[in-house]
């Protein structure tokens, strides 16, 4: 027994039986190549998601002209109302796909939908082949490259999350600069439909570089508690009132420059490039502070700051003031669409089911989304001929500046009254 005891002693230490460690993903490397590759990638995702949609100004603008088609303001507004619907929403279904690991295949349904949408709609004739094409086809589409665009790049960030963040959020401003421009540009020289088919193939070799790029780090399962978590609820129901508010503006600024005769039909189209310039430095400089301050102390004044705008916009009569309105309000706009991917990000204690708990939580907010662009109109016409321009912004500024104070709320009961915490 005793020589047992002894030969088994004198065994080399690797010879010995031992314990294999529990294997896990290593901790995000908040930086190195592969990480800022892959925020070029959602970069890229942005640019042709909301950069897409912060074009519908421009689009609103030319179809109110009544060359393609003639129809009512609301009825216009749907058109960009279910594509920005389509775009959160379809989160409810791709964020469980995204967390189950099947990154590429939305990439490759996403790019392909959005694509395809935009050469259809470049033979549109019809008010409802618009709304299939545009409003559907392409919303759709910007809904599957949506949550990857948001949940991949908590993976590679911790310490530099924001930055990271406000960098590859600044690709839908970016996108919302050069796309409306490309339209207005080639529609006079080269027609309508000719202008998006050209949009269509940027988006598709734009789209090429997330689909080569992105990798994911992690794979998780569906999580069914984010709904019995309150400050996630509380969040998701007080940003769906703020997209109500906020794609007022987003919507009908471009028009109102042209309907009032503050501007000719040329700067109207450009106030759309305006407003989304300003919102690059929105998306980029507070989710930088952020990184300092906490996301929440930017979100709320950026929030009370884009209500109060829309009601300024009712004292607007000269060329200057409306383009010191759209940097304005671009600016804090940009801030309050870029800074809730972040807030929910630190609201989601399991980062390896942000994608679900993100497209869950933008289904919901969508509503608010669809409700914008058509009561905006309806409000708009009223009953009779005239453009009733100050109840839209009143419509437009009420909800965002309630929003504010929902986000104030959230804060106080999540992190306490203390101003100068993190949050």
């Amino acid at each position: 027994m005793d020589n047992k005891t002894s030969e088994e002693s004198s065994l080399p230490q690797e010879a010995v039986p031992q314990e294999k460690p529990a294997v896990g993903p290593s901790p995000p490397p908040n930086g190195g190549t592969l990480a800022w590759l892959n925020v070029l990638g959602s970069f890229m995702l942005y640019f042709n998601t909301w950069g897409i949609l912060n074009t519908f100004g421009a689009y609103q603008t030319y179809y109110e002209s009544g060359v393609l088609f003639h129809s009512t303001s609301s009825d216009i507004s749907w058109v960009g109302s279910i594509a920005a619907f389509m775009l959160l929403f379809v989160g409810l279904f791709a964020g469980p796909v995204y967390d189950r690991g099947y990154l590429r295949t939305l990439l490759l349904v996403g790019t392909f939908l959005v694509v395809f949408g935009h050469m259809m709609l470049s033979l549109c004739t019809e008010y409802w082949q618009v709304v299939l094409s545009q409003g559907f086809v392409v919303g759709i589409g910007t809904g599957c490259l949506f949550v990857p665009c948001v949940a991949i790049i908590p993976q590679y960030f911790t310490t530099k999350m924001g930055a990271a963040m406000g960098a590859a959020a600044s690709g839908s401003a970016l996108g919302g600069v050069i796309y409306p421009i490309v339209l207005y540009r080639l529609i006079t020289q080269i027609g309508f439909p000719w202008a998006v088919r050209v949009i269509g193939f940027i988006a598709l070799g734009t789209l090429l570089i997330p689909i080569t790029l992105m990798r994911l780090r992690v794979r998780a399962m569906v999580d069914p508690t984010a709904f019995k978590d309150p400050a996630y609820l509380a969040f998701v129901f007080t940003s769906l009132i703020a997209y109500m508010g906020l794609f007022v503006i987003l919507f009908y600024l471009s028009y109102f420059s042209e309907a009032t005769g503050i501007t000719d039909s040329a700067l109207a189209f450009y106030m759309v490039p305006i407003f989304n310039a300003a919102s690059v430095f929105g998306r980029t400089i507070p989710n930088k502070l952020a990184d300092r301050f906490g996301p929440f102390n930017l979100l709320v004044p950026a929030a009370l700051s884009s209500g109060l705008l829309m009601f300024c916009m009712m004292a607007v009569h000269s060329k200057g003031a409306v383009i010191v309105m759209a940097i304005l309000s671009g600016f804090m706009s940009g801030a309050l669409i870029g800074l809730p991917p972040m807030c929910l990000t630190i609201l989601t204690t399991d980062k390896s089911k942000l994608g679900t708990r993100i497209g869950m939580g933008y289904a919901i907010i969508a509503l608010g989304v669809l409700i914008s662009g058509p009561s905006g109109g309806a409000i708009l016409r009223g009953n009779g001929d005239s453009l009733h321009w100050h109840s839209l912004w009143v419509f437009g500024g009420v909800p965002t500046c309630v929003s504010g104070l929902g986000y104030a709320a959230i804060r106080f009961f999540k992190y306490g009254p203390k101003l100068n915490i993190k949050a």
